[in-house]
């Protein structure tokens, strides 16, 4: 028997422009609360209410995008489209829903640290008064927790990471980051799927391929995925 999850009642629900909505549990970075998005993200993925479009998960608030004219079609008992969706979305709230940690998968990830790729690991040492080889076997030691995509397709917002490589994002972002960059901004770690400006501090590059644009499922990680990093040399790195 699928073992159940009672969601929250510590929450908030309010419009986000005139076709969505945010539900909100809290501005924190907590597993636990994320766990919870994301069971609900799976919930209305697979049963959407009536003239809902499309969910987004995010660390601890899920973004719901809806059709007014569906939505108000199917509940003329409502004023607004945002209050018939906001009360169907309590309804199920307050139901005990199928814990999904079993969807998550887990995902070993090389990682070149050489200085080639790690344009900041210069920097971080002096800030953090720690040695390359420290940051590193730190950053390769943990399990992270993949909490959301957003910036780019398949940019991952994975953590926490260890306060001993901690740093804050780059007060002047780069023009331009190559794909698969592995950056650290505050707690957080991750990495650039694409060609893109950034000011995450940079440590290092993967070979893998996070977007894959002609794949079923367009990225290599998801929320709820674990990741777990492990390094590799520049030879090793240019054999992929």
């Amino acid at each position: 028997m699928p073992l159940q999850m009672q969601l929250s009642t510590d929450y908030s629900i309010f419009p986000l422009g005139d076709a969505a909505l945010t539900i909100d549990f809290g501005n924190t970075i907590d597993e636990i609360i994320n766990h919870k998005v994301l069971a609900l993200f799976h919930l209305l993925k697979e049963n959407p209410p009536k003239g809902v479009i499309e969910c987004v998960p995010a660390y601890s608030t899920l973004t719901v995008y809806y059709d007014v004219w569906v939505v108000r079609k199917y509940n003329p008992q409502y004023t607004t489209a945002f209050e018939a969706v906001a009360d169907q979305l309590e309804q199920q709230l307050a139901q005990p829903i199928e814990d999904l940690q079993l969807q998550s998968q887990h995902h070993r990830i090389p990682v070149c640290y050489d200085p080639a790729f790690a344009l900041d690991m210069d920097a971080m040492v002096t800030a953090k008064n720690i040695s390359v080889e420290d940051i590193v076997r730190i950053h390769s030691s943990k399990t992270y927790t993949v909490y959301m995509l957003g910036f780019l397709p398949g940019f991952t917002y994975m953590g926490k990471v260890d306060d001993a490589i901690t740093m804050p994002r780059k007060i002047n972002p780069r023009p331009g980051v190559e794909a698969g960059s592995v950056g650290i901004a505050g707690n957080q770690t991750g990495i650039y799927p694409l060609v893109s400006p950034g000011g995450w501090q940079l440590i290092g590059r993967t070979p893998l391929k996070l977007f894959k644009p002609d794949s079923n499922d367009f990225t290599l990680l998801k929320p709820g995925d674990t990741v777990q990093f492990y390094s590799i040399s520049k030879d090793e790195f240019d054999s992929y």
